[in-house]
């Protein structure tokens, strides 16, 4: 198969990945270019999210540490929140504030329904009540010094890495005059290639597929040697009750510093 020239900006920004990584995200980004030729030179000419050569930053996570592979939708539409990482918006420091969650936790729905189940999982919650007044007395007990509780999406992230997660999106740009459903059917022989070299491991890990532009991947003979596990994406309220998330993450204890 002959080789197609990869975009300058596009092989940069490999260099946020993990050099475990490379070898296998050089091989995806040829199956990008081999089953389309224009697409990536047109990205490379492009505005898109994330920015700062930020498309392979998950990948920081090295191979043989990935345990769970957690696949969202795609980048979140504004600059200061894509960060390359699925679901960590880069808009969010603190978690917590006096009443509940924090501001710009409750403007990243996703991530606010995560945080929702995780205390359901944890029994701080109960799944039926998850309202303002059910959150602040939760939210003034994890403030209070040396109680132990996650305080930031920094930390929340470093314990999800942690238990050997890599946090991809379906989509791993995002432009605003392209549907994310269309970037994604792009990057799925690329996501193809990670999947295989995923499958290949001694123990291979467990994808956790988010949403309708993910569990496209079900289709993918790689997918399928893999176990898996499927929900809703995480912006839909129905997600803080989901059974199988709860306990998939409860037992890792996320809100909980190590």
């Amino acid at each position: 198969m002959s080789n197609h020239p990869i975009p300058a900006p596009i092989l940069a920004a490999l260099d946020r990945a993990d050099a475990s990584w490379r070898p296998i995200l050089e091989a995806g980004l040829q199956a990008v270019a081999s089953a389309d030729p224009a697409y990536l030179p047109a990205l490379a000419a492009d505005d898109y999210l994330p920015t700062e050569c930020r498309i392979f930053a998950a990948f920081a996570q090295p191979l043989e540490k990935v345990k769970h592979v957690l696949v969202g939708e795609g980048p979140y539409p504004r600059a200061e929140s894509a960060t390359g990482v699925c679901f960590m918006d880069g808009a969010v420091g603190e978690l917590w504030s006096e009443t509940g969650l924090s501001k710009p936790v409750n403007r990243a729905t996703s991530l606010r329904n995560f945080m929702k189940m995780l205390l359901v999982a944890n029994g701080q919650l109960q799944a039926e009540d998850t309202g303002g007044s059910a959150m602040a007395p939760v939210a003034q007990q994890a403030r209070t010094p040396g109680s132990g509780v996650t305080q930031t999406l920094a930390q929340l992230q470093d314990r999800l890495l942690g238990h050997g997660f890599l946090l991809l999106n379906a989509a791993l740009v995002f432009r605003k005059h392209v549907p994310p459903a269309i970037d994604a059917r792009a990057w799925q022989p690329f996501l193809q290639t990670v999947l295989a070299a995923l499958a290949s491991q001694p123990q291979p890990p467990t994808l956790v597929l988010w949403g309708k532009i993910a569990e496209q991947l079900k289709k993918l003979p790689e997918t399928a040697r893999l176990p898996q596990i499927h929900a809703e994406h995480p912006y839909n309220l129905s997600f803080i009750q989901h059974k199988g998330m709860q306990e998939l993450f409860g037992p890792m204890e996320l809100l909980r510093l190590r």
